[in-house]
């Protein structure tokens, strides 16, 4: 007979420590992270690296993460001692290009952008004013002017002594061993619709490509994988030099799992302490303790993170070993990734906590003697929850994908698009988006709406929702299906209109 996993610990203890660790609410761009809880996942230490230009990745992949991250000095330092090859330290001079703060003495807003496109200026103009900006002494003219079109026209004006402050910046820095770093991030904020987005995208890449010229200065672009449509973005001379070697944000079973541990052995709580120990004792994840100002952070050492049966281990201590009474309902560390990724085969970490933290919450109300710290059924509604997060972060993005999934409510995929398409025609999905789009209230309308609803379904596609089978059905990831409410036999229940788990 197959030997189960004992208990973590003390059940009580370990459900517990997950509610404490585990946020409450999604982390937002824009704020500073806490020490304790940066996770730096090994796919994600290229994608730091100066010279890497643009980085690329899925919402909440952690693009707006570093964005904020690297602007602070403590979080530089840490990252510097995580993995020195980053090449990011605590003096590197990091500076906002664009984001979701919302600061127009740092950089023109959308309103502004807009007024600047209508006016003729080019955006590789827009962004090298914006990078000179950040370079110039407080009595420069680029500084001292109060308008983004003044700056833009002065720097256009005088090439020639932009020229030097470039060169001689970049030589300062190069002296002191120093980079100087612009980061822009949430370029979809740029905007009102795709083609000026994809515009101002396009000039960005283009002063990225020019700034890396330089020895010391670079410009570094988060954009979202959607966003990357290379033949509207990248069709300049040189390109290539930027897109190729773009780093994509992924997020592995192990490294989702990592921050996991990463939570529970810095909380502000007795039980950390415990969690470290029974995680080196009985699984042989070994920790070091980097001091940052005072603060102690553990990390589980980068040997650990490589024996992927230690963190399956340490989890079904956790969780048990199965997601119901045998193994043929599958096993919780392979099945919570799975069932909360998207079609690309991407998972986002926010919901893989948001997940877990509910699935705690649940167990300690439901099955309060559980040996373990979480039963599977409390993992299932769990995943329900976190489903409907990723629905609702969805949303803020793409508010028309619920004209599109609120009419297959109640369908079970996989299935035709045929069955689809019917759906759509009777509750006037397509007519909504086009007198929407017509009269201006959507942001980033779908792009290929215009194509009908094949068109909407290739948007879709790119979205991770849709997915096609072999035999040319549509089938939906139950991260969307169950938040959508839509079925599919043998797989997680739907979440019912009024649910709120």
């Amino acid at each position: 007979m197959m030997d189960l996993p004992r208990p973590l610990g003390v059940p009580d203890i370990v459900r517990d420590l997950m509610i404490h660790a585990l946020p409450a609410e999604p982390w937002q761009a824009g704020d500073v992270p806490d020490p304790r809880f940066v996770y730096l996942p090994a796919s994600h230490v290229r994608a730091l690296r100066p010279d890497t230009m643009v980085v690329v990745g899925m919402r909440g992949a952690g693009k707006s993460f570093w964005w904020s991250a690297l602007q602070d000095k403590r979080i530089r330092r840490l990252v510097n001692q995580l993995a020195r090859e980053t090449q990011v330290q605590e003096e590197t001079l990091v500076r906002m290009g664009f984001g979701e703060r919302h600061a127009p003495w740092d950089y023109p807003q959308k309103d502004v952008l807009a007024q600047l496109l209508d006016a003729g200026i080019e955006p590789r103009a827009i962004w090298r004013t914006v990078v000179v900006h950040k370079l110039a002494d407080d009595t420069h003219p680029v500084r001292t002017l109060d308008r983004w079109r003044e700056r833009i026209e002065w720097v256009r004006n005088n090439p020639e002594p932009v020229d030097h402050l470039l060169a001689d910046k970049d030589h300062e820095f190069e002296r002191k061993q120093l980079w100087f770093l612009v980061l822009f991030d949430a370029l979809d904020r740029s905007a009102g619709n795709w083609k000026d987005m994809y515009r101002l995208i396009r000039g960005l890449l283009q002063i990225a490509l020019e700034f890396r010229s330089y020895r010391r200065l670079r410009v570094k672009c988060f954009l979202r994988t959607d966003q990357m449509d290379t033949d509207r973005v990248a069709d300049f001379p040189d390109a290539s030099k930027v897109v190729v070697p773009r780093v994509e944000l992924s997020w592995p079973e192990r490294d989702l799992y990592g921050l996991l541990w990463q939570y529970l052995a810095n909380a502000d709580h007795p039980a950390a302490q415990k969690f470290r120990h029974w995680a080196e004792r009985d699984h042989g994840v070994r920790w070091s303790a980097v001091s940052l100002d005072g603060v102690t952070v553990w990390r589980a050492l980068p040997e650990s993170r490589a024996h992927q049966d230690g963190y399956r281990n340490l989890f079904h201590h956790i969780s048990g070993p199965w997601m119901g009474r045998d193994p043929r309902r599958g096993f919780p560390y392979t099945w919570i990734p799975g069932h909360l990724s998207d079609s690309h085969r991407q998972t986002s970490p926010r919901p893989f906590l948001a997940a877990l933290r509910a699935a705690a919450e649940d167990t300690r109300e439901r099955y309060p003697d559980h040996k373990y710290a979480l039963h599977y059924e409390s993992i299932k509604r769990g995943v329900r929850r976190a489903s409907q997060i990723r629905v609702n972060e969805l949303k803020e993005d793409y508010p028309w994908v619920d004209w599109l999934m609120n009419p297959l409510q109640g369908m079970t995929v996989p299935c035709s698009f045929k069955e689809i398409a019917v759906r759509w025609e009777e509750a006037g999905s397509l007519r909504r988006i086009e007198r929407e789009v017509e009269r201006g209230d959507v942001r980033l309308e779908p792009a290929h709406w215009r194509e009908g609803p094949e068109g909407l379904s290739q948007d879709l596609e790119d979205l991770g929702i849709f997915f096609r089978t072999r035999d040319n059905r549509i089938n939906i990831p139950d991260v969307f299906r169950v938040g959508y409410g839509l079925g599919r036999r043998g797989g997680v229940p739907p979440v019912r209109r009024g649910e709120e788990s």
